[in-house]
């Protein structure tokens, strides 16, 4: 008999999950709160890592297909000073795929695919235990029961409580992002200086970074230290006060460098949050957690990797090995949770020298990661 499974959350880990399970022929339920897929932006750029990424999108038969959407020249990055010298600038060989990026809005309808997702199906609990299975409460005040519910759905994800306790809190380093459209035409050195692929400038305790997506599109990333509260005082909804604040916050910095702000068409606050380093729970039967719902973690090019990689491996678990879905689930859990607190343990150590006291701290990082 075929379990009933659900899994809560259309981002990478969710339509991931349920991508390798539909290779497989495993029907499953995916949960979506959202009423559409372009309900929300879908955000920015990833890159998907060889060992990682790319290897879920194996398992999901995707890989020949993402590699035709992906940007290779994405890995190009260029480090500049905050007087606008160039400090570093590496660039990828012709073959090199190790890290190529895509857009995340194209990531997800390449794993949509033939999947039928809920949409408009927000769930506000799950009750593991019941005679039936895993009651899932949703929104609308219906329920309905499973024998495995996967929460992949986010960093506040509203089936972690029925696992954890855990809270994400805040890492004291706040991200405020803006964009730039079309960006060869309307700002043609803006694009020389950001390149095929991304540009920081890292100073004291900040720093800006900017990113390429496809079609023109710029990401851009004013980073730095800072209480919860620093905008107690600041209408974030006021696009012109935004810029006016984070100009003075990068005073000095080299004019060419200021424009990634000042042509900026919106601004968006996001304090960054973690949860705890190798963060665990008791198995609870019926209920597990993927992604950012597991291990939430500095967004330095691991967390999505990771997502992705842990819902094909617990998909293909369920679907190739001996049948006790149970059995299935505490093996993943145990792999994941060694995998996640080490990627953890480097992405908050490398977050603290990317944002830090003394600038070379991040050169040095880099330096490490892609030496001259």
């Amino acid at each position: 008999m075929r379990h009933r499974i659900a899994v809560v959350g259309s981002g990478p880990a969710g339509l991931t999950f349920a991508r390798v399970l539909h290779r497989h022929g495993y029907p499953v339920a995916v949960l979506e709160r959202d009423p559409a897929p372009d309900a929300r932006p879908p955000g920015g750029t990833l890159d998907l890592h060889e060992g990682l990424g790319q290897l879920a999108l194996d398992k999901a038969g995707l890989l020949a297909e993402f590699q035709a959407l992906s940007r290779p020249e994405g890995q190009a990055m260029r480090i500049l000073d905050a007087d606008g010298t160039v400090l570093r600038d590496w660039q990828p060989r012709p073959d090199d795929r190790a890290n190529p990026e895509i857009d995340r809005g194209q990531l997800r309808d390449l794993l949509l695919g033939p999947l039928d997702v809920q949409w408009g199906r927000g769930v506000t609990q799950v009750v593991p235990g019941t005679r039936d299975g895993v009651l899932v409460h949703f929104a609308d005040g219906r329920q309905e029961t499973f024998d495995l519910v996967v929460g992949a759905d986010g960093a506040w994800s509203r089936i972690r409580p029925a696992v954890s306790s855990a809270t994400p809190h805040y890492t004291g380093v706040t991200y405020v992002e803006t964009s730039l459209d079309d960006v060869d035409t309307r700002h043609p050195d803006l694009a020389r200086l950001i390149g095929d692929g991304s540009v920081a400038v890292y100073g004291v305790n900040r720093a800006l970074v900017a990113q390429r997506n496809s079609g023109g599109h710029v990401k851009v990333y004013a980073q730095f230290r800072a209480p919860l509260d620093w905008h107690t005082n600041l209408d974030l909804a006021d696009v012109e006060a935004v810029r006016s604040s984070l100009l003075a916050l990068f005073d000095g910095w080299a004019a060419p460098v200021l424009d990634l702000l000042r042509h900026g068409t919106a601004f968006v606050h996001r304090p960054l949050y973690v949860l705890p380093v190798s963060h665990t729970w008791t198995h609870v039967f019926g209920v597990t957690l993927l992604g950012d719902a597991a291990h939430l973690m500095p967004p330095l090019g691991a967390g999505a990797n990771l997502a992705m990689l842990e819902g094909a491996e617990l998909a293909e678990s369920i679907a190739t090995g001996p049948g006790d879905l149970d059995e299935a689930v505490r093996a993943f859990e145990e792999q994941m949770w060694a995998r996640a607190g080490r990627w953890a343990k480097i992405t908050m150590a490398g977050l603290e020298r990317l944002v830090s006291p003394d600038p070379a701290e991040a050169l040095a990082l880099f330096d490490q990661l892609q030496p001259s």
